[in-house]
C-alpha cells in the first residue's frame, strides 16, 4: 500500500465517511440513493477490471496466498442488486375487500 499503513486507513475512512454523508444528504430520496449505488457499482467494476485485474500476482504461490487472504478476510466483495420481491415487500397490504371494477347491476 502506499504512504503508512495508518494514513492509508485514515483516507479510505474519510472516503468512506463522505459516501455516508452523501447517501444522508440524499434526503431519503430513492431516486438519488439508487443514483449513488448506481455509481459505487460502477466504480467496483471499474477497480475489478483495472487496478485489481492489473495487480494481480503472476506466480501460483502468490495468487494462491492472496486466494487464501481473500477466504479468510471475508471472501470476494460483492455489491448485491435489490430483488424485486424486496422492493414489492415495501408496498401497502392489499385492502381485506376487493375494489369494484364498475359491473356491479342492482
Amino acid at each position: 500500500m502506499p504512504g503508512s499503513d495508518s494514513a492509508w486507513s485514515e483516507r479510505f475512512a474519510a472516503w468512506c465517511q463522505k459516501g455516508e454523508q452523501l447517501s444522508s444528504e440524499a434526503g431519503g430520496d430513492p431516486k438519488e440513493i439508487l443514483r449513488l449505488l448506481r455509481e459505487l457499482e460502477q466504480m467496483h467494476r471499474r477497480l475489478q477490471e483495472g487496478a485489481f485485474r492489473a495487480s494481480l500476482p503472476s506466480s501460483r504461490q502468490q495468487l494462491y496466498a492472496l486466494l487464501q487472504s481473500m477466504e479468510q478476510s471475508g471472501g470476494w466483495p460483492y455489491i448485491p442488486r435489490l430483488q424485486l420481491k424486496t422492493l414489492l415487500e415495501h408496498l401497502e397490504p392489499p385492502s381485506a375487500q376487493p375494489v369494484a371494477q364498475g359491473n356491479d347491476t342492482a
